[in-house]
């Protein structure tokens, strides 16, 4: 999310940082592209005037024009008011109410509601160590309450049972109930989407939230719909006591406007965003951490908390100590390595969130190409004898041909699959050397941001 917006608004400020002196010219003739790259990303007007115009505002005052570097002050006060465009801070789900909480989800069809249900159950039991129900008021869209149960399966949420014969006021009177009996913290309810806003589907949802008056009522939106997901979301708020916004399908929008616009127009916070297929692929929404990532100065906390919570620490622990010792980078641990990016959403998701990146390496890493190259590569690594993993230079022609055919895969696909291996043994073992970190970090300073400790 987020690539074009951020090319064009570094390209305009980066001309602004070096300047010693700022004018009136030329911070209008910076805030004419800052408007431009706005109105592409699909951010709704009113928002894009009110933003330059606060801008503009602050940018010909004392704070910048009397800086002493104004270009980067400039970049400063674009970078507060983006994060007061999208909310000042994080506003998650409030947990410390009376159990069980109740979270109604509302939205169109299509936006990607059933499998946001599912992403947010896995969150609550996995991060905030919640016992979780989950159920379907859905009896319009076919399968739809047996997709919510198969996932309900695979985060390891409890399902309450509903079918199409019944009405969603008494599914959600009954799931209600047996969140009650079973000592749930959190019930999650799913409604019917439609395609488009009309009078029964707002009807019914109204008749839901009355019957069970959720703690939490959230608006799912589909985040390429652009500046329509700001306009739905607000005709959603009219109708319903909306208490957030969860943005999906984040991965696939390269504009962004959707989070933009949102908070400004529906004066509702968006709490989570979706980025991918996965259920753990779903994000807290901090505004300051997305400004910065939006003005391409990355997001480091985020990775972080994304490596803290995804990463299986124990092999990472041993595989330090085995480099560390001087022993042998093998195959096993570079599957092991292929695994854990995985589980971090690949490789694009991490590069999106380091600073000096631009957004086309981003886009490229989140290629689906990518995804599948790297599981071409794991099928590679299963289909060699554990002899071959440990030790990959006994592998001839005729092993490379067995192992080839074996992942379905060609020969010259197992020799690039050698090749990274040893790229990357030698890496390690710069690493293994004494200070081989350190000159590392060293090396990557040019590329962190200013305040991280190398």
């Amino acid at each position: 999310m987020f690539e074009n917006l951020t090319d064009r608004l570094s390209r305009t400020l980066k001309n602004l940082r070096g300047q010693g002196r700022l004018s009136e010219d030329n911070i209008n003739d910076s805030l004419r592209e800052v408007r431009m790259a706005l109105l592409e990303a699909d951010v709704a007007l009113p928002v894009v005037r009110d933003f330059i115009e606060r801008v503009r505002e602050k940018a010909l005052g004392e704070e910048v024009i009397g800086s002493l570097a104004p270009g980067q002050a400039l970049i400063k006060v674009v970078n507060d008011e983006l994060v007061a465009v999208m909310g000042d801070r994080h506003d998650g789900i409030d947990l410390n109410r009376k159990p069980p909480i109740t979270i109604l989800m509302a939205g169109l069809q299509g936006a990607g509601k059933t499998t946001t249900v599912a992403k947010l159950a896995r969150r609550l039991i996995e991060v905030e160590k919640k016992h979780v129900v989950v159920a379907s008021a859905d009896i319009y869209r076919p399968a739809a309450i047996e997709q919510l149960r198969t996932l309900a399966n695979e985060v390891k949420a409890d399902f309450h049972p509903s079918d199409n014969t019944q009405k969603p006021v008494e599914i959600a009177r009954q799931a209600l109930e047996t969140a009650r009996k079973n000592n749930a913290d959190v019930l999650i309810l799913d409604t019917a989407g439609r395609l488009h806003i009309d009078q029964q589907m707002m009807d019914e949802i109204k008749a839901i939230h009355a019957a069970i008056s959720p703690s939490e009522t959230l608006f799912v939106v589909d985040s390429m719909t652009g500046q329509d997901a700001a306009n739905t979301a607000r005709a959603f708020g009219e109708a319903l006591p909306l208490t957030g916004v969860i943005l999906t399908k984040t991965d696939g929008d390269a504009r962004g406007g959707a989070a933009l616009s949102v908070r400004q127009i529906t004066g509702k916070p968006i709490k989570y965003i979706g980025s991918g297929e996965k259920t753990d692929a779903l994000e807290a929404f901090h505004p300051e951490r997305m400004a910065s990532r939006i003005l391409g100065m990355g997001d480091i906390l985020s990775l972080v908390e994304q490596v803290q919570d995804k990463v299986d620490h124990e092999k990472a622990k041993k595989l330090a100590k085995k480099v560390k010792k001087g022993k042998g980078f093998d195959l096993d641990d570079l599957r092991d390595q292929f695994m854990q990016m995985d589980k971090m959403g690949g490789l694009g998701s991490m590069i999106d969130k380091l600073p000096g990146m631009n957004g086309g390496i981003s886009q490229a890493m989140q290629d689906p190409a990518q995804a599948r190259q790297m599981n071409r590569m794991i099928a590679i690594i299963d289909s060699m004898t554990p002899q071959e993993r440990r030790k990959p230079e006994v592998i001839n022609g005729s092993r490379k041909r067995r192992v080839a055919s074996g992942s379905g895969t060609q020969i010259q696909d197992v020799n690039r699959l050698l090749k990274q291996h040893r790229q990357m043994q030698k890496m390690m073992k710069k690493m293994g050397r004494k200070g081989g970190m350190a000159n590392m970090m060293r090396g990557l300073k040019g590329r962190m941001p200013p305040g991280m400790p190398f």
